[in-house]
């Protein structure tokens, strides 16, 4: 296994894409850039690690932060409890070990949204520990390699590929091994049409010999997709509008949004004004204009498929249950973090 090692480090050094992150022993960049790359590729991620590190240069501007200023600099990466976790992970370290990363193995593993992959990560890469990084592209590289269908979601499947990644771990450069691993199945050992010809492990990979390379890894596991619908009121009162931050254990949380009526359909105007959520949040209110409807507009997430309509409305006066909203004015809206699909409603509204 060892010389199987060496010859995709060799590889690496000579294809390895040159990233802020690499090359480096900083635990705090590395845990950065790794949260960030949980869920976003590579090239899109970039530009995020750019403006966070250089506004949350270390822990401890980090840990000072707000957690809305925090989650204003992650709007459009999605997933954001990654942020929000990263926010209190933060705060652990500057009170727990006095803004210094913790350089044991279980001390990072305890740290906020830090998992077993992503404490080997850090420990592998910041301090040459001997931990084996196991992301989808190792899981990749490693069932083709050796010829494994076992599905990798589970737990059969987990255990086995610990343990093998484990055992392929070259333990006089770990964190080297890793990078490189993870690498190779980033570039070259590729989800679909690998260029298997090329590759400098194909006389030793049993799945290029049978030709199943396809095939492999195997998962099981079919993600549920649940369609929701978003009905959101635009309120406009003298250049101001009127925003509420979602809370609770749902998507976005924490996040700023437009008052909104969650349905089975998107609203039409003639669903929308007898509609009692709609009566009761405008009671009292002299005058209620509906000014537009957009194009419904559909977003997707990985559990969830939303499909929203954005009312924008005009009123006359403020009512008692809109004192429950924070009023602000529309020009400020950009201050605040929301999500990609409110985002992209005020680019496209201008």
């Amino acid at each position: 296994m060892q010389l199987l090692s060496k010859t995709i480090v060799n590889w690496y050094n000579i294809n390895k894409r040159e990233l802020p992150w690499r090359d480096i022993d900083d635990p705090y960049r590395i845990w950065i850039s790794e949260i960030i790359l949980q869920q976003t590729r590579v090239n899109q991620g970039m530009n995020y690690y750019l403006r966070f590190i250089e506004r949350f240069p270390n822990v401890s501007v980090l840990a000072c932060a707000e957690e809305d200023e925090v989650l204003k600099y992650w709007q459009g990466l999605g997933y954001y409890s990654r942020a929000r976790n990263l926010h209190k992970a933060a705060k652990q370290i500057a009170n727990e070990f006095k803004g210094v990363f913790p350089t044991e193995h279980q001390a990072v593993l305890k740290l906020a949204g830090i998992g077993v992959y992503t404490a080997a990560a850090i420990c592998s890469f910041a301090y040459n520990q001997p931990y084996p990084v196991v992301d989808g592209n190792v899981y990749r590289v490693l069932s083709r390699l050796f010829g494994i269908d076992t599905p990798i979601d589970s737990g059969k499947g987990v255990k086995q590929f610990a343990r093998l990644a484990q055992d392929f771990l070259d333990l006089s450069q770990p964190g080297l091994h890793n990078q490189a691993l993870m690498e190779f199945g980033a570039l070259q050992c590729v989800p679909a049409s690998p260029d298997c010809k090329s590759c400098p492990l194909s006389m030793d990979c049993r799945t290029f010999e049978s030709g199943m390379v396809s095939s492999l890894p195997v998962k099981t596991q079919k993600v549920k997709v649940k369609e929701r619908f978003f009905n959101y009121l635009v309120v406009e009162l003298q250049g101001n509008t009127f925003i509420q931050k979602r809370t609770g254990a749902d998507i976005w949380k924490n996040l700023y949004e437009f008052p909104l009526i969650e349905s089975d359909h998107l609203f039409t105007a003639d669903d929308l004004l007898p509609n009692a959520d709609f009566i009761a949040l405008f009671n009292g209110i002299n005058k209620v204009d509906i000014v537009n409807i957009s194009t419904p507009v559909k977003h997707v997430l990985t559990h969830r498929i939303i499909h929203a309509v954005f009312i924008t409305l005009s009123i006359s006066n403020k009512n008692r249950q809109l004192e429950d909203y924070i009023e602000i004015p529309v020009n400020q809206i950009d201050e605040y973090a929301v999500s990609r699909l409110i985002e992209m409603f005020l680019e496209n509204r201008g």
